[in-house]
């Protein structure tokens, strides 16, 4: 079993309240984020007036007391037009070459922006190694929290120049939801060109959905793509999908436009609000169930089902019925009824090869029969989430 996935402290935490939005307007520690619409263009690279109207409302805040995080694309279309290149490029390699250009050039025009207000800044590149293995998480958090204390704003983006496909976030609003579980950040704001949620498209007359409390209120709406044309990675269901992820685990969200910062801040009636509706769990269980890859599945019993997905419980060998895919000892897999649907991820103990002659047996017999080391469960509890 892998230790390496896993966060030090603040298992278990319990928030007796679910706060509104008006709680922006106190809130001591804020993740903001901010998308490559709202910053650049294919045509323009990064729009100056866009930056600095951030850098305003931002440091308006902070100069209040507030500790700020800012998770910021637009590397990557910042790098565009100095490459000669007309639109985002799809091929790995040729969107490192544009964030390695562009990285520096957004961080210039950030440091002058802020600098106007007083405001130091600085750059936090990270992978998803840096928040999934508990030696780098730690080490994360305590840079992060330095860093605030200090009384630096932190500007975070993914280190699109080094990750690869395996070890990407995919897009920086799920990055922004990890920040704020490393932060323990009191709540996240995503900004994008959209200002809010509507129940269908906005321009035929939709009304906007004001709030959130749950994600099965999500049913049925057309949210839209997880990707958008143009010079970002992300879209509107990219936002939905942070958001409830950062509510999931404790932390309430506010999805709006770029343009309402100023009012999001202050906890005005903008955008559309994510309530908080889970408790705060270890960073290692959302990752698990966002961004881990998957290597394989384990189909279990109806018995073993219950037992996991409503008892809480550890799965143990006797509850296999079978085995799918290749995978090693610690990798995330999925659990499935046997009607093959997945409903949980775990870390598993067992590399597959070893599995199929454990199926269906009691761990006193495998350890009689293989050693001590057979006594242990497939998926231990506290490396498994239902999804």
């Amino acid at each position: 079993m892998t230790t390496d996935a896993l966060e030090p402290t603040d298992v278990g935490t319990v928030v007796n309240a679910v706060p509104g939005r008006e709680m922006l307007a106190t809130a001591s520690r804020i993740v903001v984020k901010v998308g490559s619409s709202s910053l650049a263009s294919l045509s323009g690279g990064i729009s100056d007036d866009a930056l600095h109207a951030l850098a305003d409302a931002l440091a308006a805040r902070a100069r209040q007391g507030t500790e700020l995080i800012l998770v910021s694309s637009g590397a990557i279309a910042a790098g565009l037009a100095p490459l000669g290149l007309r639109r985002r490029p799809k091929d790995l390699a040729t969107q490192q070459s544009a964030a390695s250009v562009g990285q520096g050039l957004l961080m210039a025009r950030y440091t002058e922006a802020f600098g106007a207000h007083g405001v130091t800044v600085s750059q936090v590149l990270l992978t998803a190694d840096e928040l999934t293995r508990r030696t780098h998480y730690a080490n994360a958090h305590r840079a992060m929290e330095r860093l605030l204390h200090l009384g630096v704003l932190p500007i975070v983006n993914e280190n699109d120049t080094v990750a690869t496909h395996e070890i990407r976030f995919g897009d920086n609003d799920r990055l922004a939801a990890l920040v704020a579980h490393l932060s323990k950040a009191d709540a996240m704001i995503l900004l994008s060109d959209v200002d809010a949620l509507y129940d269908g498209p906005p321009q035929k007359g939709a009304q906007r959905i004001p709030q959130i409390d749950h994600p099965e209120e999500l049913t049925g709406l057309a949210i839209g793509s997880t990707g958008a044309a143009g010079v970002g990675s992300g879209g509107m269901a990219s936002k939905v999908q942070a958001a409830s992820i950062a509510a999931g685990f404790g932390t309430p969200a506010l999805i709006t436009s770029a343009s309402n910062a100023t009012r999001a801040l202050a906890g005005e009636d903008v955008g559309t609000w994510f309530a908080q509706h889970g408790t705060r769990r270890p960073i290692r269980l959302l990752w698990l169930a966002h961004l881990a890859g998957v290597h394989g599945k384990l189909i279990l019993d109806d018995g073993a089902v219950r037992a996991v997905k409503e008892r809480h419980k550890s799965l143990l060998p006797a509850g296999l019925k079978a085995v799918e895919g290749a995978f090693e000892a610690g990798d995330a897999v999925e659990l499935a009824g046997l009607d093959g649907v997945a409903f949980a991820r775990g870390l598993v103990n067992y590399e597959s090869a070893e599995l199929p002659r454990m199926l269906g047996r009691k761990t006193r017999e495998l350890a009689a029969e293989f050693g001590r080391e057979y006594q242990r469960e497939v998926v231990h509890v506290d490396d498994l989430v239902l999804l």
